[in-house]
């Protein structure tokens, strides 16, 4: 396989991961806000975003503060 294939590959086999580990999960971001998970995102400019159940809005994962279960 050419390399920008696995390279492609790579990069959607860890979105999978992020989205199994963190949809359903409780997080804390770093300004308060605090909810579950609902859904991930990749976005080109920004990287990994998710969307917090009862907030309008999706952030970056880096403001993640805390995971629960």
């Amino acid at each position: 396989m050419p390399s920008a294939k696995r390279r492609g590959a790579k990069i959607l086999q860890e979105y999978a991961a992020a989205q199994s580990e963190l949809i359903g999960r409780t997080v804390v971001l770093t300004d308060g806000k605090a909810g579950t998970v609902e859904n991930v995102w990749l976005d080109e400019l920004h990287g990994l975003r998710i969307s917090i159940e009862g907030h309008d809005g999706r952030w970056p994962v880096s403001t993640i503060k805390l995971v629960g279960s």
